[in-house]
């Protein structure tokens, strides 16, 4: 029998167990998915908006990898210090993929940054998604205005979410303390600020468009800031996306805000320098205005700006996180790789593979992870022969259990969702989720 773990139960973890069951000459093959949370699915889980259900359906595909009898789930087992030792698991399979994806932020670098009120969106997401990690309790939405810094799809989900009314989230499962600070937020104007222009926003068409249907919400754009970009005065040479991009952008100028809305403004070429405090705590952003410089970045003009915030979220890319155990090239935030094999030294080290973002840095979307995952195990394959002749425990399940950790199994993910299914229907909702650590483990281990 070969046994393969492959560490995070995201998508790229999940495609690369389904690779390898799917792909495997070898007829008994057997894959563990090791996940440090008791819940699967990663990012799936706690990264795509509640209000985005065509996304988070893909759950119902991941579900379905996992269901293979060849595959078991393993949440609650963490990589590291109080889990399992990195260097223990080459003793318990012939083979370890890591697919621990990019679980930290990166900074703006300016003055002011560590104020009360400046947060990543990293944070936020987790917030209304109800990760585990997260305080419920983290963001009291006393703020009048919010800046969101950032031109990607994680900027504009935050900003949606700031700028939704409670009620449209209540039929979403986004967790009690979350949604009760929502509807007593008093945000009434959150700013979306890049540093570039809007040909070269990098959030999907389909995503800048669900802005301006927002019931309680209306945007503007000032035009004298798209027209500094000279992708939006002539888009003909963009490509289709930012084409699109310009076009709804174009819809939205000089669009009069229905009285009473809360208000979204889209900025450009602003790049913020310094946050401002006030009384202890975020005040206002302060911004250079920019111009593009003709090769794809921008120059500062020297011209400032202020806008009055009480709330900054940075939205300016994930981070890979060293882990426990391999090398790293902190530069490019991923493990030095071949084809998925992990380097050491510049040569391959034998059964230790990586796929996902910390193999290719947190770039594409969600099925970008598939042709990533192939790739890695075409490598594994290739050196399964040498790899099954290596000696390793009989049941891994066991000597996880011998080092005092209680894995959640599927079993354990199932009594999950049925606990999470009653908690929404005993406050009218659908399903909702359980944010803290406590209550998960309590249902997945009572179940067994």
């Amino acid at each position: 029998m070969l046994r393969i773990a492959v560490v995070g139960s995201g998508p790229s973890g999940v495609y690369t167990a389904q690779c390898l069951v799917e792909q495997s000459a070898v007829a008994d093959i057997r894959v563990d998915v090791l996940d440090r949370l008791p819940c699967p699915y990663g990012l799936v889980r706690y990264g795509v908006a509640p209000d985005h259900e065509k996304i988070k359906s893909l759950q119902n595909n991941l579900r379905s990898v996992l269901e293979d009898g060849r595959i078991r789930f393993l949440g609650h087992v963490e990589v590291g210090p109080g889990g399992v030792p990195s260097e223990l698991l080459p003793r318990l399979y012939h083979a370890v993929v890591y697919c621990v994806g990019a679980t930290s932020d990166r900074h703006l670098g300016i003055p002011g940054e560590e104020l009360p009120g400046s947060r990543s969106a990293t944070e936020f997401v987790s917030w209304y998604s109800a990760h585990p990690d997260c305080d419920p309790g983290r963001f009291v939405l006393g703020a009048r205005s919010a800046v969101v810094i950032g031109a990607g799809n994680v900027a504009v989900d935050v900003a949606r979410m700031l700028a939704r009314g409670a009620e449209e989230l209540r039929p979403t499962d986004v967790p009690r303390a979350a949604l009760g600070a929502l509807a007593a937020s008093r945000v009434r104007e959150v700013h979306m600020a890049a540093r570039r222009g809007p040909s070269q926003a990098r959030f999907t068409t389909k995503e800048l468009r669900e802005l301006g249907a927002l019931p309680g919400a209306d945007v503007t754009v000032s035009h004298e800031e798209l027209l500094r970009d000279p992708g939006f005065v002539d888009p003909s040479a963009l490509a289709a996306p930012a084409r699109r991009n310009v076009e709804v952008l174009r819809g939205w100028v000089g669009r009069p805000p229905r009285p009473g809305a809360r208000l979204l403004h889209l900025r450009f070429h602003l790049r913020p320098v310094e946050i401002v405090e006030r009384d202890g705590r975020v005040g206002a952003v302060r911004f250079e205005r920019t111009v593009p410089d003709g090769a794809g970045g921008v120059l500062g003009t020297g011209a400032f700006e202020e806008i009055e915030a009480q709330l900054v979220l940075r939205a300016v890319g994930y981070l890979g996180v060293p882990p426990r155990g391999l090398p790293f090239n902190p530069a490019t935030g991923t493990v030095p790789h071949l084809a998925g094999r992990v380097l050491r030294e510049g040569a391959p080290a034998p059964g230790e593979y990586v796929a996902g973002w910390i193999k290719r840095g947190p770039t594409g979307v969600i099925g970008t992870n598939r042709p990533c995952a192939k790739e890695t195990v075409a490598s594994l394959l290739q050196d399964a022969p040498l790899l099954a002749g290596r000696p390793v425990a009989a049941e891994p399940l066991d000597a996880l259990r011998e080092l005092g950790l209680r894995p959640v199994t599927w079993r354990g993910w199932l009594a999950i969702e049925r606990a999470e299914a009653a908690l929404g229907a005993s406050l009218g909702r659908g399903s909702v989720k359980i944010p803290d650590w406590d209550g998960l483990l309590t249902a997945a281990l009572d179940a067994g």
